[in-house]
């Protein structure tokens, strides 16, 4: 219900349209003190109302404001009053310059079905919505009406607080309602608000509702506004403490989306970890960088927002993957900027020593097209597939990798080079697959292992890997191989002394509606170790740091020998480590079974075949049906005729490493209480020379006060 005694003025922009005295007779009906302001008059009502409502359905034209209307907004928020804007007036935030980014999707809607806000469950607790048990609320079920909403950008400075639902079907990135942090507080609601198109009684009543509660927000809280400090990110990972779903030792993002690492880098002792961010939502779109730092591999501090679209720059939609390097003492990242159909290579550099601000080179974008020399694959998003970086130095020559397709071909990993990281000239492709028409190769990178080069890219579904040699810009592929048989992808590597550490991108297998309800979505892999033994094979293992993870050992009292019998653990958890070594005697298989229910009827079981295969088994891993329910399979080589595993178990990741060279990592989704752990073998007898269990610890730390640089700065 709106506030008792608040005054609300209902902003008349000329002749009232049939919506906006609709709109005005609801406002009317609400026993509350309206009146009418016009434009003109805003400045005259300061004191005198709470809050300003401007419900408008003709297109926005900035000849309504007069030179002083800017002047008249600011006066009125700076004495603590509230602004709603609704339908098209959400357009004016440019013009009234509480934005600097408007909505990019203005227009009207055809709504034939019930059509309204999905709210974010990060701010479920916003007065707006009290009054509601969902987050989906329709407000509209007919009609042709005005909308206004953002669509492929975000606000620069406004928090987005919910999107669409549309029927029973969520559009995150339509999102239609925004609050600002100024004075009293802005809010913006592009939704299709119409209060003169008729609808059925329990849509009036939401639409009522919503809007009640938006103006009695403004009247008596602070908006939720960006950019948000390192302190403010880290309280938002408080909304999710209780999530059982949630890692707590592999890096997540604050809340909302992340995807691919990038721009790994050690610096001044630290190492720095940037990643593919939306700040919007658990989407993907209009993506930042997100940034964390740590000084062990293990707790990781969340920073400030590194990297923010420019609104009139190469990377308006979006900062996307790329790298980091040291160039003559000057940190160097280089990603992808997009722009509309294109996407080209931006440069940023920075002198903070803790890489917090970061300036977007003038130049950009510093490779102004592909080359038109092959073929490139164009598709209905883009003009080229074109995008992701890793860099190198090889004496004074700088060399880049960038991601791309050919048509009727496969995939490539186009090579570049460079005296000075903005002028590059374009070599060829470094390797061109055989994956067939329409595959693209994203995030390839080049790790060098001396006599031999490790080439990993990622096509969509797996990291492929190749290990050969490169002469004269081609390389001549040995072996290959995935890096992981699951769910990883996009990894990136940092140079640590003389080993290679690799992260990778853990999507969520649930759907996008699991992700919205949950308000997070991706996680990052534990940083491993990638080296090639003395056979010129690939090995991976967790970073020696991770050992230090470990708290509690669990009791075990594994049998030496399984046969028949299942046998339980006392103790389960979601946060384990898990080590063990596992002989087949003439058993066909063993099996770990992990995140139990107490009944079984909920598990995931990790099988180790005697036809050498590891299969992780998620048939049976939620008992509500959330996530992939297929079986994951991985080839293990033999080592000592026994399998040496680590598996770590955290929340809804099992992340495997077989024998110090193979990785599978799965995402599943059990209940809260499904904590058990078994072994079992079947069909004979299994040796078990080994078996151990630890609690692991957390990752995230508070951000340290104060910051060395102003903390509320987006590199935009």
């Amino acid at each position: 219900m709106i506030g008792h005694g608040m005054r609300v003025g209902f902003v008349c922009d000329g002749t009232l349209s049939a919506e906006q005295q609709a709109a005005l007779t609801w406002l009317e009906e609400q026993s509350i003190d309206a009146m009418r302001v016009s434009l003109d008059e805003i400045g005259e009502v300061i004191g005198t109302c709470d809050v300003l409502w401007w419900h408008r359905d003709a297109p926005f034209e900035e000849s309504l404001l007069s030179p002083s209307f800017t002047d008249a907004i600011d006066a009125f928020l700076a004495n603590d009053g509230g602004l709603l804007l609704t339908l098209r007036a959400m357009a004016a935030v440019e013009a009234a310059e509480i934005d600097p980014v408007p909505p990019d999707a203005v227009g009207v809607q055809s709504v034939t079905e019930p059509t309204g806000v999905l709210w974010r469950t990060l701010y479920d607790d916003h007065p707006a919505v009290s009054d509601f048990d969902s987050i989906r609320i329709p407000v509209c079920d007919r009609g042709a009406v005005p909308t206004a909403h953002y669509e492929s950008v975000v606000p620069a400075e406004g928090e987005v607080l919910a999107s669409t639902v549309r029927g029973e079907q969520a559009v995150p990135n339509e999102m239609t309602v925004v609050s600002w942090n100024r004075g009293g507080g802005v809010l913006g609601v592009g939704a299709p608000l119409s209060f003169h198109e008729p609808a059925e009684p329990p849509v009036v009543g939401a639409r009522s509702d919503l809007v009640s509660g938006c103006l009695s927000a403004l009247d008596d809280r602070e908006q939720p506004a960006r950019p948000k400090t390192a302190e403010q990110l880290t309280a938002l990972r408080e909304a999710f403490a209780d999530d059982p779903a949630r890692p707590r030792y592999h890096f997540t993002p604050p809340a909302n989306w992340l995807n691919d690492p990038n721009g790994l880098i050690r610096w001044n002792g630290r190492y720095h970890l940037f990643y593919q961010y939306n700040p919007a939502g658990p989407f993907h779109n209009t993506i930042h960088w997100g940034h964390a730092v740590s000084d062990d591999l293990l707790h990781w501090t969340d920073k400030q927002i590194a990297l923010a679209p420019s609104p009139d720059g190469p990377d308006r939609h979006g900062c996307w993957s790329g790298c980091a390097v040291g160039d003559d003492g000057t940190p160097t990242v280089l990603y992808t900027g997009g722009n509309g159909r294109w996407q080209l290579p931006c440069l940023a550099t920075s002198t903070d020593p803790d890489l917090q601000v970061w300036d977007k080179d003038p130049g950009n974008p510093i490779i102004e097209e592909p080359p038109w020399g092959l073929d490139l694959l164009s598709t209905e998003h883009w003009e080229v597939e074109f995008r992701d970086h890793a860099i190198w130095q090889d004496g004074e020559t700088w060399y880049q990798l960038i991601g791309s397709g050919i048509t009727d071909q496969g995939g490539t990993a186009l090579l570049y080079a460079s005296s000075d990281l903005r002028e590059w000239e374009y070599e060829g492709p470094l390797l061109i697959g055989e994956d067939g028409p329409g595959a693209v190769w994203e995030c390839p990178e080049l790790l060098d292992f001396g006599d031999r080069s490790l080439l990993h890219v990622s096509n969509y579904e797996d990291v492929v890997y190749f290990i050969g040699t490169v002469d004269d810009g081609k390389f001549d592929v040995a072996c290959r191989g995935l890096l992981d048989h699951g769910d990883f992808y996009a990894p990136q590597s940092l140079t640590d002394g003389d080993r290679h550490l690799t992260w990778g991108w853990l999507p969520e297998t649930r759907d996008a509606s699991a992700q919205w309800n949950a308000g997070w979505s991706g996680a990052l892999s534990l940083p491993r170790v990638l080296s090639l033994g003395d056979d010129g094979t690939l090995r991976q293992r967790p970073a020696e740091e991770v050992d230090r993870l470990r708290q509690d050992a669990h009791p075990t009292a594994v049998p030496a020998v399984l046969e028949g019998t299942r046998h339980s653990l006392d103790e389960g958890g979601r946060t384990l480590e898990i080590e063990l070594e596992v002989s087949l005697d003439d058993a066909s298989t063993f099996e770990l079974s992990v995140f139990e229910s107490a009944d079984r009827h909920e598990r995931t079981a990790i099988r180790y075949t005697h036809e050498n295969e590891l299969v992780v088994d998620r048939s049976a891993s939620s008992r509500e049906g959330v996530g992939a329910a297929d079986a994951q399979r991985m080839p293990v080589t033999p080592y000592d005729d026994s399998l040496s595993l680590r598996a770590f178990l955290d929340g809804s990741v099992i992340e495997l490493y077989a024998n110090d060279r193979h990785c599978l990592t799965s995402r599943v989704y059990p209940d809260a209480d499904s904590t058990g752990i078994s072994v079992a073998a079947e069909d004979g007898r299994a040796s078990i020379s080994a078996f151990e269990v630890w609690d692991l610890d957390a990752v995230i730390t508070p951000a340290p006060q104060p910051a060395s640089v102003p903390a509320d700065t987006e590199s935009q």
